[in-house]
């Protein structure tokens, strides 16, 4: 029986091109929220779901086990980011965040692990901005640095199980549904070592090393994808 995966924030940017990436081995299931997929992989499903919401793990891992009748890697793409300057403190943006970034991830995993065995891998999408701390966005960074703890200690966990963890960490993407303005463009190239900002593929590449077997040995680990960003 074919493999399956399941790709949170899967319509449009890293999580689809993680998806398409998955689509050549695996039955990939996509998570969207507000955007809806334009293009969903062969054999594949889209699920819409508000990761915020209680009780939204259940019916996805529900859906997907139901179709597919196994699930084998979770990628945990879907994530929010807005601004959260000291001077204001706004709790459905904080709550939003730490909900989505660290919370949905837990719950999603305590949905499916009666589904998952030996040899099944999640990956967490983390962000530079765990160590690198982002000026008006503290708690988005503080959700990734969590969830790199989280990735670490899942990994620990489910290890005598056959189970992996990882984390992969993106530097500076383009995001052609959030470009970035030219100048800001500019000064991620000129401090990243290869002289480029990341595209989706990159990301996915990662990805899709870390959940295959080359990749056997290695949990616990968050490997940043950044180009050389700031070394």
């Amino acid at each position: 029986m074919k493999k399956t995966a399941l790709v949170t924030g899967g319509a449009r940017g890293i999580g689809r091109a993680i998806a398409a990436h998955l689509a050549r081995d695996y039955n990939v299931a996509i998570v969207w929220n507000t955007t809806r997929p334009d293009a969903i992989p062969e054999a594949g499903i889209a699920i819409q779901a508000n990761l915020e919401d209680e009780g939204s793990s259940a019916q996805i891992i529900a859906e997907v086990i139901a179709r597919f009748g196994r699930l084998d890697v979770i990628v945990n793409n879907a994530g929010v980011i807005k601004a959260t300057p000291k001077d204001r403190f706004d709790a459905a943006i904080q709550r939003a965040i730490i909900d989505v970034n660290l919370l949905a991830p837990a719950a999603l995993l305590a949905a499916a692990l009666p589904h998952l065995q030996s040899g099944a891998a999640i990956v967490n999408i983390s962000s530079i901005n765990a160590v690198l701390p982002p000026r008006d966005a503290a708690i988005y960074g503080a959700s990734k640095a969590a969830l790199d703890l989280w990735t670490r200690a899942m990994a620990k966990e489910l290890g005598p199980q056959g189970i992996r963890v990882n984390a992969v960490a993106p530097g500076a993407i383009d995001n052609q549904q959030a470009p970035r303005t030219a100048e800001l463009t500019r000064a991620f190239v000129k401090d990243t070592a290869l002289g480029r900002i990341g595209t989706p593929e990159d990301i996915a590449r990662a990805v899709g090393f870390l959940v295959s077997e080359q990749a056997g040995f290695i949990t616990g680990e968050v490997l940043t994808v950044s180009g050389g960003y700031r070394i």
